[in-house]
């Protein structure tokens, strides 16, 4: 339909009729979920009321269908929404009109949370939203409660019932601000009485909830109500003269993106180690012209510092961003250090305050003072968060602010929430018991780690092994298109997208691909400024990258060929250890360095003399260097022996050259795989295992020297070898 300009009608009367009734339903919030003009990530939730057959006495009852505690409307399907006899809903207002101690954020309230189960239509185990009662106490049979930022923008402007009578007349009807729960819904079914032609209700400060007992016309009157409020603010905007005047008007200028870059990378680790004193957090960098009008204005300091209004914004932001007022055209990145270590100071000492003036007798303990986002002037904007999907949500619930702020403005004046409700929303003891019902992070979250030599083999399964335990994993190769293809793999597995590194990342997910050098310090630390770019820093690295260049039928190996060897299996390690610890020293938390030897380096054999040397001389570079970045960082070693199933070391030339070496039957049209196993199994069965030594077997020893469960472990070289007694210390 052409008369929206600022939502989709996505609407298809034949799709729609394909589903059953609680099918539609999904459908319905599927394509309100879709856009984030209509509501952000996990936000807003719907509902209809459906007649089923009740599975107990076969009778038809009428069934609320509404969004549960959890999820997403965009991904939500069946198993996300909650189920209730509408009757036995309707029924809990008499237990909570007889509680002597009934009211706003009593105990009797949040107690009626708990009650909700008592009224589950057919054992559904999806527990209930606290909005539940918007939905049932209302008239509708199809009700939509959104978080659009057109409409925030009105019901956090000081004037905002009026304006909300001026814009949309007796269509919708206004609700001061009260937190989610069974009060907000009895006064809203009041409204619903007392109001019969209303179709929504405006809630101060949060964002609105219409109806309709057609469930298309529901979905109507949802994009009908964001489109009109959003017309409204874009004309009042353009008539103060649009982004030339929003916010105060500029003050500060944009940085080039090149600057803007080399000062990230320089204070983004320094920055991530502040932010995570208590618990390591992974950032999201954003840069575009959206954030950076907001973060260069006259205006910014004034609004941030007020905090954001709607409740579903803040539980992510906190109360208020940590604004810094630098100056990008007279400043420099030292002062900019400077003036973040200020703010952090400043941002803890008051979030401290807030937490002291505004608890409770029963409140939770204080949770970490550190901020989720950070402004700065002509760079843009940091949010952090335990990955990387919650920080680029937090990203997202801050430009919502944003956005909500820039319309309010327009249109009036802005007005955030009042510090002791925010408070009582961050600190709400249903809200507390919903993070403990979380299950536990896995053994490496919030860890960001490298694995140079990704593309193939042990730095491919390493790279597999180490995201299931929760890691963000940067996978890095002399191939980038092998880096790109394994970074691919656990993206499409484990997140959204795989991103490219630099500022801006919003795609970026659980895993990048990058290329690298490892022979050239310059290609090293381009690599890694760019994982600070990504993730704000990096815990980890894993060099599994090495080389194997055999002698030549006389027993030689040329100059440039030993040269090579030394370059990779060695000097490339060193120089990734040099390089990495400039950062782990800026960014002050305890890392890890994995390096890869060889079972080789404790056997001389004919045939392999760079190799096997160079392996020896990587066993002792595992010490020192276990010395020389110590306490910050562990340094150990992975030895593994003869890996030849997936290793990219053993293309079909060299296995058939091997096979011919040690005289095992095989044909020249054999299959590789078929060629490839033969070895293997002539490897094993010299070890005392008698089994072949696959690339998990390695990444299993490289999970653990990255975990903490070796912690007291540094300056020693595991071997992975199958038991190759010649390799055995003397």
């Amino acid at each position: 339909m052409s008369k929206y300009k600022h939502v989709n009608f996505l609407w298809d009367d034949a799709k729609a009729a394909s589903f059953d009734p609680v099918g539609r339903l999904i459908y319905r919030s599927n394509l309100l979920g879709s856009d984030q003009r209509i509501t952000n990530t996990g936000g807003g939730n719907t509902s209809s009321k459906i007649m089923e057959k009740d599975p107990l006495t076969g009778e038809s009852v009428e069934v609320l269908w509404v969004k549960g505690s959890g999820g997403d409307l965009r991904t939500s399907s069946r198993e996300n929404f909650s189920s209730l006899y509408q009757n036995k809903l309707i029924g809990l207002q008499e237990i909570y009109a007889a509680r002597p101690d009934k009211g706003l954020k009593s105990q009797a309230e949040d107690d009626m949370v708990g009650m909700f189960s008592h009224a589950t239509f057919n054992l559904n185990p999806r527990a209930s939203s606290i909005d539940t009662t918007l939905h049932g106490f209302l008239p509708g049979k199809h009700v939509d409660h959104m978080h659009p930022n057109a409409i925030i923008a009105i019901a956090a402007s000081q004037n905002r019932e009026k304006l909300t009578q001026e814009i949309f007349g007796g269509e919708m009807a206004y609700v001061p601000w009260m937190r989610p729960g069974f009060e907000l819904g009895l006064a809203m079914q009041e409204i619903a009485k007392n109001q019969p032609n209303v179709k929504a209700i405006m809630m101060g400060q949060h964002g609105f909830i219409s109806w309709d007992d057609d469930e298309k016309t529901c979905y109507k009157h949802t994009l009908d109500f964001i489109e009109t409020a959003a017309n409204y603010i874009e004309a009042k905007y353009a008539a103060k003269g649009g982004d030339a005047t929003a916010f105060g008007g500029q003050k500060y200028a944009t940085l080039e993106v090149e600057k803007r870059e080399a000062i990230l990378a320089a204070i983004l680790p320094w920055l991530r180690g502040q932010v995570s004193k208590e618990k390591r957090f992974v950032g999201t960098m954003q840069d575009d012209k959206k954030i950076l009008l907001f973060a260069n204005s006259h205006d910014a300091v004034r609004l941030a510092e007020l905090g954001t209004s709607c409740p579903d914004h803040f539980l992510r932001t906190k109360i208020k961003p940590l604004y810094v007022d630098w100056n990008p055209q007279a400043e420099d990145a030292a002062a900019l250090k400077d003036k973040l270590a200020a703010g952090l100071e400043g941002y803890r000492e008051d979030y401290a305050e807030y937490y002291s003036l505004c608890k409770h007798d029963n409140s939770p303990a204080q949770r970490d003072p550190n901020p989720t986002v950070v402004l700065i002037p002509g760079i843009g904007m940091i949010t952090w968060g335990k990955d990387k999907s919650e920080s680029r949500v937090t990203a997202e619930f801050y430009n919502c602010a944003v956005e909500v702020m820039r319309g309010a403005e327009a249109i009036d004046t802005y007005v955030s929430l009042p510090q002791q409700e925010a408070f009582d929303i961050e600190y709400w003891l249903l809200e507390e018991a919903k993070l403990k019902r979380m299950p536990a992070e896995k053994e490496l979250a919030r860890q960001v780690i490298i694995v140079i030599g990704a593309g193939s083999g042990i730095g491919k399964e390493t790279a597999h092994r180490l995201v299931k335990e929760g890691a963000h994993i940067v996978c890095v190769d002399l191939n980038e298109e092998a880096a790109k293809a394994t970074a691919k793999e656990i993206a499409d597995k484990y997140g959204v997208g795989i991103g490219v590194a630099g500022t801006g990342l919003s795609n970026c997910g659980p895993a990048i691909g990058l290329a690298a050098n490892i022979t050239d310090r310059t290609s090293i630390r381009k690599m890694l400024d760019n994982v600070s770019l990504s993730y704000g820093g990096f815990d980890s690295i894993c060099v599994t990258a090495g080389i194997f260049v055999p002698s030549d039928t006389t027993g030689h190996i040329s100059d440039d060929k030993w040269a090579l060897t030394f370059a990779i299996n060695v000097s490339g390690s060193y120089f990734v250890a040099d390089e990495a610890y400039k950062t782990w020293k800026e960014q002050g938390l305890r890392g890890n360095l994995v390096l890869t030897t060889s079972a080789n380096a404790a056997v001389a054999k004919k045939g392999s003399v760079a190799y096997d040397v160079s392996k020896a001389a990587a066993n002792h570079l595992v010490r020192e260097l276990a010395i020389e970045l110590s306490p910050l960082v562990r340094v150990n070693g992975v030895a593994p022996a003869t890996v030849v199933q997936g290793s990219a070391m053993f293309p079909r030339d060299r296995v058939i050259g091997s096979l011919a070496k040690y005289a095992i039957p095989y044909t020249e049209d054999e299959a590789t795989e078929s060629l490839v196993s033969k070895l293997a199994q002539f490897y094993a069965d010299r070890t005392l295992t008698k089994s072949p030594i696959t690339p998990a077997d390695q990444a299993e020893a490289y999970f653990l020297l990255v975990s903490g469960r070796l912690s007291k472990t540094t300056g020693q070289v595991v071997t992975v070898d199958g038991g190759l007694h010649e390799a055995f210390l003397r």
